[in-house]
């Protein structure tokens, strides 16, 4: 029986998708197992295998759709003698069984009238061209191409054997630029901007997730926000000795900062919750949402039961999970759920900032840069290096006096750091 391949549901609460690439024509032989094609969710770009083995035909949903629904017939794997159901999308398309050696090749896409759409526009040769050869190229870079409407044959890649890169699509925009500011579609109005004056970047699919849920948690969760100043020396001298130590895998001071906050969530778990409609849900496992920026925007790679994590393996695991984050490679398990989310905005000079909630977590701590202040020590002043961190939280979950014990916990482990290693 022919197997229909639908938009899948990568995660609870994916509800659309991209089609950002088929990686198979119609017609091509594909193997169980094998990667059918390329999903763009709200938080990275998924690899879809395909459930069976059989030729892909009938191909309704063309790559670069957006916003296409969870459960809507992309095409149909078929085997030796099927062909797609009557009156399904993609009716007519060739059967599995492959052509004789010596039979004429015949164009993949079905005739007029076969029950693909009448109102899509005919494909761009280059764009074709492009995805049947497979150029080598990076995720970020493919979807920056498919969103600036680029044809990857026509550009050059400077990455390790050719590959094209994020740095070639934004040259070729630059490139394209001057161009495109020679054109107009009307007179602009006295008072409109010049052309070329600003540039319009389309909305991601991750984009429009993040502005969504920050902005329900913004109007929903009843913040609050909770300061504490750390001072880090003592934890800075622990890093250079454990560097000194294993010089081949260095840990960082934001590694340092996680298995804080991971163990001092086991002796406050209060703070280690989320909000349900019906009860606070506690949790026993302590997942910690690490904030990355990417070229996408921000995503938040889950470290399941970090607190059990050596520091070495956490350090490790941190590295891995934020690498793949970047390049739009974290599978949906990694990167849904946890109950606490970290955001570290010291590598940048900030000294102190207040994060927006994760929903549906109730805490997320914002940590600033460490730097030279002046303190007071048995009456005296003094020179230590201090970092500001900052615990959002939601008030309907976790009250004042539990986010201050986590704070003055997290402040212990971080200004006594040998704590934490034991």
């Amino acid at each position: 029986m022919a197997t229909e391949i639908t938009m899948p549901a990568l995660s609870p609460s994916m509800t659309e998708g991209n089609l950002a690439r088929w990686l198979k024509r119609e017609g091509d032989a594909v193997e169980a197992g094998e990667v059918l094609l390329e999903i763009e969710t709200d938080k990275a770009l998924v690899e879809f295998e395909a459930p069976v083995g059989g030729t892909l035909a009938g191909i309704r949903v063309p790559e670069g759709s957006q916003d296409v629904k969870v459960g809507t017939t992309l095409a149909w794997l078929l085997q030796a003698g099927e062909a797609v159901p009557a009156g399904a999308p993609g009716a007519g398309a060739p059967t599995a069984a492959p052509a004789a050696p010596n039979s004429p090749a015949t164009p993949a896409a079905p005739a007029a009238g076969a029950g693909m759409p009448t109102a899509t526009a005919a494909p761009d040769p280059a764009a074709t061209a492009a995805a049947s050869d497979r150029i080598a190229s990076s995720p970020l870079a493919r979807r920056l191409a498919h969103q600036h409407g680029l044809s990857l044959a026509a550009i050059r890649g400077s990455g390790p054997r050719g590959r094209i890169v994020q740095v070639d699509i934004e040259a070729a925009l630059r490139a394209a630029a001057p161009a495109a500011g020679k054109v107009t579609s009307a007179p602009a109005a006295p008072q409109a901007q010049p052309a070329g004056a600003y540039e319009d970047i389309p909305h991601t699919t991750m984009r429009r997730a993040i502005a969504r849920r920050l902005t329900e948690s913004k109007q929903q969760a009843p913040h609050f926000y909770l300061t504490i100043d750390c001072q880090i020396d003592a934890l800075l001298a622990l890093r250079t000795q454990i560097n000194a130590a294993r010089p081949k895998t260095k840990v960082s001071v934001n590694d340092l900062i996680v298995r804080a906050v991971a163990v001092a969530l086991k002796r406050v778990p209060a703070a280690n919750a989320s909000w349900t409609d019906n009860a606070i849900r506690r949790w026993k496992d302590v997942d910690l949402s690490i904030a990355v920026a990417t070229p996408a925007g921000l995503i938040t790679p889950v470290l399941r039961r970090a607190d059990t994590r050596s520091l070495g393996e956490l350090s490790a695991e941190l590295r891995e999970l934020a690498g793949r984050a970047r390049d739009g490679r974290l599978k949906p398990a990694e990167y849904d759920g946890g109950g606490f989310s970290i955001s570290n905005l010291g590598m940048y000079g900030v000294r102190q900032f207040a994060a927006i909630l994760n929903p549906p977590q109730a805490c997320i701590l914002a940590v600033g840069a460490g730097e030279p202040r002046p303190v007071v020590r048995e009456g005296a002043l003094a020179i230590a290096t201090v970092m500001t961190c900052t615990l959002s939280v939601d008030h309907r979950v976790v009250d004042g006096a539990v986010g201050a014990e986590f704070l003055a916990a997290f402040k212990g482990l971080i200004e006594q750091p040998l704590a934490m290693l034991v």
